[in-house]
């Protein structure tokens, strides 16, 4: 299989069996997952809310248990004392760590951003010092790019490098915040400006001089994990601590983000589970005027939308794991150009990562929204797993670069890319023109999921309408139109979405027919039909922004043209998706 290249989907029709999903997992990949639900069990669970007040030697001894297990060093390669596995299994360690609430997020900044920075841009030398004590946890890494006054401009760091005189090390000050891990890390990775301008990358030890730790954060939430401020006093960091090159620093820090981006989304996936299992057992428990709240069609639709959304983040982010995996197995990591390679691997699906990151931490936010309220007032309460689950997820939207900066990614990346000629969008766009001049032929649709493959062929040419539009009224000034940014972005996560359950809900009609495949069927119909009416209510917006009068009035007939369907008997669905739910009471497929 050639490489798909990152952002085509919006423009192409995709091979669905080319496409990975959970159900194409390997023994050894259910032999990850069961390794971690079994850590997770015995170890975490009961230890829960000892974890949750930050004990901080706690918390280390199950790191150090985790790695023991080979849990923090899936992506580490074999040679350097890890496991060297493929991205759905280290995705999938991600996504059933989350019941652990928030040492899940300690677990995931060590192996993540704290580790794969060395594992993808460090030297042979660098590799061989680091890895084998990340791998098993005798040392715990921490991510530092935050600083006070530079967040999502991550650029605009003031932190600074000196080289000097003899060139031996370098002389680094400034401080860094919201340091996950950092009470208790060891390895640092500092990014910092040389002399001021180059932007570059720095592995710091604990035990350096001027290297101190301020105090916890009071969070809102994920209060089991630490996060402190890394202060920077004139430490001398060895120049063989700079990581790949003086002024890259910005490639490794937005490919690393990139990857984040992606595990956050399957953390997002394991903690929307939780909630559907607990809500879906308190509903079967909860009795009012005589009757299981379960019972309640209202609940039972709340159940049905969590599951749906749950199963649709989940085809995204194994579809996307596959993507990462097949870029990132052409890389010759003995090369001189290993660092390069893994930036360009990664960055060709940073437009993917992003969707993942928005539509994940979103889809968690409204799930743990929905538990609190089936559990009513104890949903409020803290004895009740979900409250906790309400306030942890708020974060997510925050991290690896909020949803708004992301939502000017991912049309902006797409663009770039189609002016670079790595994209055949405008081309698209103008083919699509000559089409939409002439009739659209009446659309009979029989098939199991005919039409709602139609509706993700329109939705694509409604986002190239809407797009092209934007594209040829703004051009060099669209990045400046934030709005229509942000709406062109809400239309290919939503395309990707769909695209994603599409895809994986065919697969399993090939591998086990309708009868089987049934409630995967409904799941993907109610979300295609409810992705399609919000792809047509942003399409309206950004042509209302751009024109008015009859250039308008032209412009929503075309749109009238893409947007026709007949529609699903949604509650009916819903009460069959919700039944099953109730029935299990799990997230269920």
């Amino acid at each position: 299989m050639g490489r798909t290249v990152g952002g085509s989907f919006i423009i192409d029709e995709i091979d669905y069996k080319s496409t990975v999903s959970p159900e194409d997992f390997t023994e050894e990949h259910r032999m990850i997952a069961q390794t971690t639900e079994d850590f997770v069990e015995g170890e975490l669970v009961p230890r829960d809310e000892e974890i949750e007040k930050l004990d901080y030697e706690l918390t280390v001894e199950m790191l150090r248990k985790a790695g023991e297990l080979g849990l923090l060093g899936a992506e580490v390669p074999e040679a350097y004392g890890g496991l060297g596995l493929d991205k759905v299994s280290s995705t999938l360690i991600n996504e059933k760590l989350t019941k652990a609430g928030s040492f899940a997020l300690s677990v995931g900044a060590h192996v993540g951003i704290g580790t794969l920075p060395i594992v993808y841009f460090g030297t042979e030398e660098q590799k061989k010092r680091y890895l084998p004590e990340l791998a098993t946890g005798a040392k715990i890494a921490a991510y530092c790019l935050t600083e006070p006054s530079s967040g999502s401009d991550a650029l605009g760091a003031k932190t600074t490098a000196v080289r000097s005189e003899d060139g031996s090390h370098y002389v680094l000050n400034g401080t860094k915040q919201f340091i996950t891990n950092a009470g208790f890390a060891d390895v640092f990775i500092v990014y910092a400006k040389i002399n001021g301008a180059e932007f570059s990358t720095f592995i710091v030890e604990r035990t350096m001089p001027g290297v101190s730790i301020g105090p916890e954060e009071k969070k809102m939430g994920i209060k089991g994990s630490s996060t402190c401020p890394l202060i920077l006093e004139d430490v001398r960091v060895p120049a063989e601590n700079l990581l790949w090159e003086a002024g890259k620093g910005h490639l490794i820090a937005f490919n690393i983000l990139n990857i984040g981006r992606f595990k956050l989304a399957a953390g997002c996936l394991g903690a929307s589970k939780d909630a559907i299992g607990l809500s879906a057992k308190y509903a079967n428990e909860r009795t009012q005027f005589g009757r299981k709240i379960s019972s309640f069609p209202l609940i039972a639709a709340k159940l049905a939308d969590m599951n749906t959304r749950a199963y649709v983040l989940e085809s995204m982010v194994y579809r996307t794991a596959g993507l990462l995996d097949h870029a990132l197995s052409e890389v010759d990591s003995d090369s001189k150009n290993a660092g390069s390679q893994s930036a360009k691997a990664i960055a060709e699906y940073a437009i993917e990562c992003s969707i993942n990151k928005v539509f994940g931490s979103e889809t968690l936010d409204d799930i743990a929204d929905e538990a609190v309220q089936i559990h009513g007032g104890y949903g409020y309460i803290q004895e009740y797993k979900v409250e906790r689950i309400y306030r942890d997820s708020r974060i997510n939207r925050i991290f690896e670069g909020t949803n708004e900066i992301n939502r000017l990614l991912i049309p902006g990346t797409l663009i770039k890319r189609a002016m670079k000629g790595e994209l055949p969008l405008l081309q698209k766009a103008m083919g699509l023109q000559a089409e939409l001049l002439q009739p659209m032929p009446a659309q009979v649709f029989e098939g199991t999921l005919e039409q709602e493959a139609h509706l993700i062929a329109m939705a694509k040419k409604i986002f190239l309408l809407a797009g092209a539009q934007a594209v040829q009224k703004y051009q060099m000034k669209l990045e400046q139109e934030q709005e229509v940014l942000s709406r062109l972005a809400d239309m290919m996560i939503d395309v990707y979405a769909a695209e994603s359950a599409l895809a994986r809900t065919r697969k399993l009609l090939d591998r086990n027919g309708e009868a089987k495949a049934g409630l995967a069927v409904n799941m993907t119909t109610l979300f295609i039909h409810e992705a399609f009416g919000r792809i047509e209510e942003k399409a309206k917006e950004v042509l209302a922004a751009m024109e008015e009068g009859d250039m308008l009035r032209t412009q929503l007939s075309v749109l009238k043209k893409l947007t026709r369907s007949i529609p699903v008997n949604a509650i009916e669905l819903k009460r069959q998706v919700g039944a099953r739910v109730v029935q299990a009471e799990r997230y269920v497929l």
